[in-house]
């Protein structure tokens, strides 16, 4: 039952209590000896033992539907608040006209809003702390790494290749007379090792250690896309706005990413995938959709590592994962993550 109709249900009882009550006290003071004037007196032409409880109750439905509507309006606003809270959207200031009790829930909310605002800041500020120094522990790894078997290919194998090729040259030098098939073999087998010696140092060049470039979230996904085109039989497309994020922020988006595509390709069956990362107002939101077999949210949740790793990830930079998934239709993932806007930073 709506509060419009509980309200008018309410107050047409009330209107009709109030009557017999009345009607009962004024009886009891005036009692009425011939009950037929009742039938008698009339007024608007009906009598009047009848256009009285009926006068109440139009006035009882009557007042009941004013005061419906207007606390309707008042939870409806209330509603409208939470929905803006849920997705880290300010509130709206409203125009209508406030009770002191909707004006201190509205104070509330407001305060509310602030405290999810600065939880939200801190979360992202770790979220991009903890990537920096992610980045820069696995770039220390890789460059010692990278350094480890550059030292190894040139210690053994290069040098190895080095030495059958000065081998091969001086042998071939010393039977440049004997049967021409056999040193035509033998030419073939030092330009063999000449090349591989050509390859090992492109690959020793490749391994030195070079500072890594970083890439931004949009070109990072575009990259993984490009790559997924030329290896699997799958159609992909993709919509990447431009857009500023910190690295926190562009870090855990391209995990969860990640994590997608996979349990796309292992699990879904699909044969068209669609990437979708903009920016609404103060929302980023990064969608995936695929036309795969699908699966049922509330049982993988409870077994899947996957899924609640990319919504902890979500949840670690303010944001929110929501997964749509129906049998034999597909799945579709939505995270949408609040941009919050530093004192004094201008909206571009």
């Amino acid at each position: 039952m709506s509060v419009v109709q509980r309200q008018i249900l309410a107050s047409t009882l009330l209107a009709f209590i109030v009557l017999v009550m009345t009607s009962i006290t004024y009886l009891g003071k005036f009692p009425v000896y011939n009950w037929s004037l009742l039938w008698e007196i009339q007024m608007i032409d009906i009598p009047i033992i009848i256009s009285l409880p009926l006068l109440s109750i139009i006035i009882g439905i009557v007042f009941g539907i004013a005061s419906g509507n207007f606390w309707r309006k008042q939870l409806q606003e209330i509603d409208n608040g939470l929905m803006q809270l849920e997705n880290g959207q300010p509130l709206e200031e409203s125009n209508g006209v406030k009770t002191r009790e909707m004006i201190q829930l509205s104070n509330r909310m407001t305060k509310v809003q602030k405290h999810i605002t600065q939880q939200t800041k801190l979360s992202q500020k770790l979220a991009n702390e903890k990537a920096e120094e992610q980045e820069k522990r696995i770039q220390e790894i890789v460059s010692q790494e990278r350094n480890r078997l550059a030292r190894e290919l040139h210690d053994s194998v290069s040098q190895q290749l080095f030495a059958a090729s000065m081998l091969m040259s001086a042998y071939n030098e010393t039977q440049s007379s004997k049967d021409p098939a056999s040193q035509k073999q033998l030419k073939m087998v030092e330009a063999m090792i000449q090349q591989s010696q050509l390859e090992m140092r492109a690959l020793l060049l490749h391994l030195r250690p070079v500072a890594l470039k970083g890439k931004s979230l949009q070109e990072g996904m575009k990259e993984l896309l490009v790559e997924l085109t030329q290896k699997v039989p799958m159609e992909i497309q993709w919509k990447l706005e431009d857009m500023s994020l910190d690295k926190g922020i562009e870090d855990h988006l391209f995990r969860i990413l990640q994590e997608s595509v996979s349990n796309t390709l292992r699990h879904s069956k699909a044969s068209s995938l669609e990437i979708l990362l903009i920016q609404r107002d103060s929302l980023v939101i990064m969608r995936i959709v695929d036309d795969g077999v699908g699966f049922s949210v509330e049982e993988a949740k409870t077994g899947s590592y996957g899924l609640q790793n990319m919504e902890e990830r979500a949840l670690e930079i303010g944001g929110s994962l929501k997964i749509i998934s129906v049998p034999d239709k597909g799945t579709r993932l939505e995270v949408k993550v609040p941009i919050v806007k530093s004192v004094g930073e201008k909206n571009d």
